[in-house]
C-alpha cells in the first residue's frame, strides 16, 4: 500500500482525492490547494486527511511515498520537478510540462532520482479505446486510412492556456495510440474570439507514414458538447462517442470494394454497406484504472504506460501544432 497525497482540488482533482481514498492499494493522507476554501468540502466529505495550503507539508512528509499534482498546466513542470527531487513518485495531469524542454527536464530528474512519472493521459486507460486499438491490432478494421478526433463544448474557457493546450493532449495521446507512431507533420489553424491570443478553437492535421492522417478539432466555444472518435479503415469504420452512457462504440462494416472489370480491362468501386456491430464493453471508471495503474507501478517497480516518454511524445505534437497555428497553419516537420 502506497501513502499518497494529492495537489490541487480545484476542477478535476477532487475526482483524484475520491478514488484514492477508496481505493484500498492507496493510503491518502494529504490533500494541498492554494485555495483553502476549497477545504470546506473536503474536511467535511474526508475528515481524516490531512490539509495544507503549502505543498512543501507534502514533500517533507517522510512517509509520504507518492503525489499526485493535479493543478493548473502552467504549474505542472515547477512542482512536479519539486516533487521528484524531494524522492516521491509523480501522478502529473496532462500536458506533462508546458514545453518539451521542461518535460524532458522532469524525465531526466525522475530518472536521476529513479521515481516514478506517469502522465494522466486518462484516455489510454478507457476500455472504449482500448477496444478501438484492439480492433486496429487484430485487421478487423483492415488497414487504417485515417481517423478524426472532436472535442468540443460550451464553457470552461480558460485565460492563459489555449483550446489546443486544454483540450487537444487528450486527442493527441489518442491518435498516438490508435496509429501506433509519431506524425512526420503538422499544420494546425486556430482563431482568439474571446481573449486575445488565447485561441478558443483549434484545428489539427496530422499526417503520418503510409498515408495515414487525423484530424483533431477542440473548441471551448461551441454549441454542443461532442467527444467523438471516428476511425476508417480499408474493411470497416468505427465511431466512438464518449458521450453515450453504455453503447460508445459502433463498428459498420461499410467500405468500397474494389473489383476487376473485364469488360474494359480496369476495376471497378462498389460501395458496401453492412451491419452494425455494438460490442458489450466492460467499461470500468478511467480514473479508477488509471490510479491502480499508477499505485501498481509504484507498489511494484513498474513502467508506467504513459510515462515520461509518452509524455514527450505529445509535447513534441503540441509545440509543432502551437508552431503552425502561429504561422497561419505552415507545415511543420517532426523528425
Amino acid at each position: 500500500m502506497a501513502t499518497v497525497g494529492v495537489v490541487g482540488v480545484g476542477y478535476w482533482g477532487p475526482n483524484f482525492v475520491r478514488v484514492l481514498d477508496e481505493l484500498p492499494e492507496a493510503s491518502l493522507k494529504w490533500v494541498c490547494d492554494k485555495d483553502a476554501s476549497r477545504f470546506d468540502k473536503i474536511s467535511k466529505i474526508y475528515p481524516h486527511l490531512k490539509l495544507t495550503t503549502d505543498y512543501g507539508d507534502l514533500l517533507n512528509d517522510s512517509e509520504l511515498e507518492a503525489v499526485v499534482v493535479a493543478t493548473s498546466s502552467d504549474t505542472h513542470h515547477a512542482i512536479g520537478s519539486e516533487v521528484l527531487a524531494a524522492g516521491k513518485h509523480l501522478l502529473v495531469e496532462k500536458p506533462l510540462a508546458m514545453s518539451h524542454v521542461q518535460g524532458k527536464e522532469m524525465v531526466d530528474l525522475a530518472e536521476k532520482n529513479d521515481r516514478i512519472l506517469m502522465v494522466g493521459h486518462l484516455l489510454r486507460y478507457h476500455g472504449a479505446y482500448q477496444a478501438l486499438r484492439g480492433y486496429l491490432e487484430d485487421g478487423s478494421l483492415g488497414k487504417l486510412h485515417y481517423l478524426y478526433c472532436t472535442r468540443v463544448n460550451l464553457g470552461k474557457v480558460r485565460r492563459t492556456e489555449n483550446a489546443l493546450w486544454s483540450f487537444a493532449p487528450h486527442d493527441i495521446s489518442v491518435v498516438l495510440y490508435l496509429v501506433g507512431a509519431m506524425p512526420t507533420s503538422v499544420v494546425a489553424v486556430g482563431r482568439s474570439y474571446l481573449r486575445e491570443g488565447v485561441e478558443d478553437v483549434g484545428f489539427i492535421v496530422l499526417e503520418f507514414p503510409e498515408e495515414v492522417v487525423a484530424h483533431i478539432h477542440v473548441s471551448w466555444l461551441d454549441p454542443h458538447k461532442v467527444r467523438r472518435t471516428t476511425v476508417v479503415g480499408s474493411k470497416k469504420m468505427a465511431v466512438l462517442d464518449d458521450t453515450e452512457v453504455t453503447e460508445k462504440v459502433r463498428v459498420y462494416d461499410k467500405g468500397v470494394s474494389y473489383t476487376p472489370s473485364y469488360g474494359d480491362y480496369g476495376e471497378s468501386l462498389t460501395i458496401r454497406v453492412g451491419d452494425i456491430w455494438i460490442p458489450k464493453l466492460d467499461l470500468l471508471e478511467p480514473l479508477r484504472v488509471e490510479c491502480q495503474h499508477f499505485l501498481s507501478c509504484v507498489n511494484n517497480g513498474e513502467a508506467p504506460l504513459t510515462g515520461g516518454e509518452d509524455g514527450l511524445r505529445v509535447l513534441r505534437v503540441l509545440e509543432a501544432a502551437d508552431e503552425s497555428m502561429k504561422g497561419h497553419g505552415s507545415r511543420v516537420m517532426i523528425e
